[in-house]
């Protein structure tokens, strides 16, 4: 279990920031990720600010954007402008740099940036987006297989979300061999009876039924790792 008042934290006149693992200069022996899921940072981004153009090399990294929007560049020349409903990937492979920002002016964004470890390093750096739903049962939105409606990952990692409202329940099957982190994005759930709030996450390593339910209007982020 990682609560999300026991996290690493950091803040500067435009950033917010949690940290559910170490990173940057938050150092925690005891939670240096959980399999090849790395980062699992909750920022929020204040109104036309962001961090300018930095490096990246051999990572997976997904956005996911539950408020506001964020701009992207980088250096293969693609721009966007991210907000919620669109999941953003981005291999780092031999190296990309790009920046982040926020376009209102009014605004905050609000989103989880997310580093998976990349089964391959030296891969090809590449970047894309697809749009989800966000309601409903578990959707694939990111995977080192693809599918219909995720983007690709260079990684043995599969993500889903899921959007729920009060007492809908979802329900998923870990596999052995592998580990599963849920993450609740916000609102709160019952994870097999535990109840769990905005920020919190919890993992285990064990097969059998992972089941959710919604307490209240809830989003989450379901990985299923190798």
């Amino acid at each position: 279990m990682r609560l999300a008042e026991d996290r690493g934290a950091y803040a500067n006149d435009w950033l917010n920031t949690r940290y559910s693992f170490s990173f940057s200069k938050y150092r925690d022996p005891m939670h240096m990720g959980f399999r090849n899921l790395r980062v699992m940072n909750e920022d929020y981004i204040g109104a036309g600010r962001g961090f300018r153009l930095h490096p990246h090399d051999n990572m997976e990294i997904v956005t996911y954007v539950l408020e506001g929007a964020l701009q992207h560049e980088d250096t293969l020349g693609n721009g966007a402008v991210i907000e919620p409903g669109i999941v953003q990937q981005m291999s780092a492979g031999t190296g990309i740099r790009h920046a982040e920002t926020n376009p209102s002016a009014r605004v905050d964004t609000h989103l989880y940036q997310i580093w998976i470890v990349p089964d391959v390093r030296g891969v090809t750096p590449s970047y894309g987006e697809v749009a989800i739903a966000r309601e409903g049962a578990l959707r694939l939105v990111a995977s080192g297989a693809g599918g219909e409606g995720a983007v690709r990952i260079h990684a043995d990692a599969d993500l889903y979300n899921a959007v729920l409202r009060p007492g809908q329940v979802v329900r998923y099957e870990a596999r052995p061999g592998r580990g599963t982190w849920v993450q609740v994005a916000r609102g709160s759930v019952s994870l097999n009876g535990q109840r769990l709030v905005s920020g919190d996450g919890a993992h285990t390593d064990d097969p059998g039924l992972v089941e959710i339910r919604g307490e209240e209007s809830a989003e989450v982020l379901l990985f299923d790792l190798a």
